[in-house]
């Protein structure tokens, strides 16, 4: 494993003991380990939890239980406490965009306790902004090959049996910044153009299925209501077998920046195809190759050539905590957790390490393990207070291996100039001898 000049052992610092204690009786060692599972060395050994870390005290009355409590309101829609003001979207630190249209703001995954994203923190992408469509006056039109051109309003697909569904939502330009080297400084920054959540609507297959497909039918065309007319190429047989047409999410209507009152949503594919503020569908017999399938969302190759068409997200996953821009109270014992997910199909197994991939061991996945969805997972963690490097690597259901930078890159033909997309390499973090958490590349 090599690190950057600055992450090199702190002479300041004393060199750090490696604990042999065994668990406390109530908190028996196989509370702390995977099912037996075992590796190499110490670097994972669930050893003592750490002196400070519980101890027994007066409980003193908080000054919350001596006062009245704020008053159920009459209507209200309920907000997180004022506590949890760093729970937020952001912008990118590395691009600076100041017309604010054509942007991106991301979800906060390292403050995200399991697989739902909450919708005030969902990632957004627009290409110029967010509109603000009245539901009583749009419509969507289904229309080209079709036997019977149909147009529907929103009271209209209302009415039609829907489905409820965990899927996650990735935006193929998640972690395009950080090809090369590791420009961004937090995971939600590197990774926070994702998000997962239960997703509402009618299937695309229930209405085409009433319009009538002609012979010859293979492609839809999609197309927003926003001023950028965003419009994107669907194969048929993608929108037939699990295509939906979302008007909910998460047990409420979607937000505006989400795609109200409207959006496709095609599971597992890049968020770019997933048009929101949906207005129309048409059924053709080709692509019809639009600016966002031509000039951007291809993929470099090492031919020189460009990859059309490449939707699905391969597996890929991260650690969440600890992760960049946090920092370690100090040696002792901590729960390596993140997520994993495939747009191929489900998370078999995730491996973890913390010596920058020479080592590895499986990681424990929580429930529910779903399709196309987020999964949570955790492994035990007794730091030594040494230099390490944590590490991911999920296998989906189809035993794809999530690869490395270096392996994606020569297979991709990365470039520093290439604008590109379906970053899905091993993502590093950094720990120092002071319990700091940095983006590196490990190699």
């Amino acid at each position: 494993m090599t690190l950057p000049s600055n992450l090199k052992r702190d002479p300041t610092l004393p060199e750090p003991a490696t604990s042999t204690a065994a668990a406390p009786a109530s908190l028996p060692r196989r509370h702390f380990l995977h099912k037996g599972a075992a590796m190499a060395g110490s670097a994972f050994a669930a050893g003592t939890m750490g002196a400070g870390l519980a101890r027994g005290e007066s409980l003193a009355i908080p000054e919350a239980g001596k006062a009245m409590g704020r008053p159920i309101p009459a209507k209200e829609y309920g907000m997180p406490s004022k506590f949890e003001k760093d729970y937020v979207r952001v912008r990118t630190n590395v691009f600076v965009n100041r017309q604010n249209h054509s942007d991106w703001s991301f979800t906060p995954l390292q403050y995200q306790q399991g697989i739902v994203t909450p919708n005030g923190v969902i990632y957004e992408r627009h290409h110029n902004g967010t509109p603000d469509i009245d539901p009583d006056t749009h419509k969507l039109v289904i229309h080209g090959m079709v036997k019977q051109p149909l147009v529907f309003t929103m009271s209209d697909l209302m009415r039609y049996p829907s489905v409820s569904k965990f899927y996650f939502m990735e935006c193929s330009g998640n972690g395009l910044t950080d090809w090369t080297k590791p420009a961004s400084t937090t995971v939600q920054q590197t990774h926070g153009l994702l998000s997962c959540g239960q997703w509402v609507g009618v299937p695309f297959s229930t209405l085409l299925d009433e319009a009538g497909l002609a012979p010859g039918a293979k492609w839809l065309l999609v197309e927003g209501a926003d001023g950028a007319g965003h419009t994107r190429s669907i194969p048929l047989n993608k929108a037939m077998s699990d295509g939906l047409l979302v008007y909910a999410l998460n047990g409420e209507m979607l937000r505006p920046e989400n795609g109200y009152p409207l959006r496709a949503f095609f599971p597992g594919w890049e968020g770019n195809v997933n048009v929101k503020w949906l207005r129309r569908i048409k059924v053709g017999d080709q692509p019809w190759h639009f600016r966002s399938e031509t000039a951007r969302y291809t993929d470099p190759m090492p031919d020189g050539k460009w990859r059309q068409f490449s939707m699905e997200m391969d597996a890929k996953s991260v650690i969440t905590n600890p992760s960049g821009g946090q920092k370690l109270a100090g040696a002792g014992f901590y729960e390596i957790r993140g997520f994993a997910w495939s747009g191929r199909g489900k998370v078999a197994k995730v491996d973890v390490s913390v010596d920058g991939g020479k080592n590895w061991r499986e990681a424990a996945l929580e429930e529910p393990v779903l399709d196309k969805c987020l999964t949570t997972f955790r492994v035990p963690w007794n730091w030594d207070g040494r230099l390490a490097v944590l590490q991911s690597r999920v296998m989906d259901s189809t035993g794809y291996v999530q690869p490395t930078i270096q392996e994606i890159g020569v297979a991709r033909g990365i470039h520093p100039y290439a604008f590109v997309q379906h970053h899905n390499g091993i993502q590093s973090w950094a720990v120092t001898e002071r319990g700091e958490v940095s983006n590196v590349i490990a190699s």
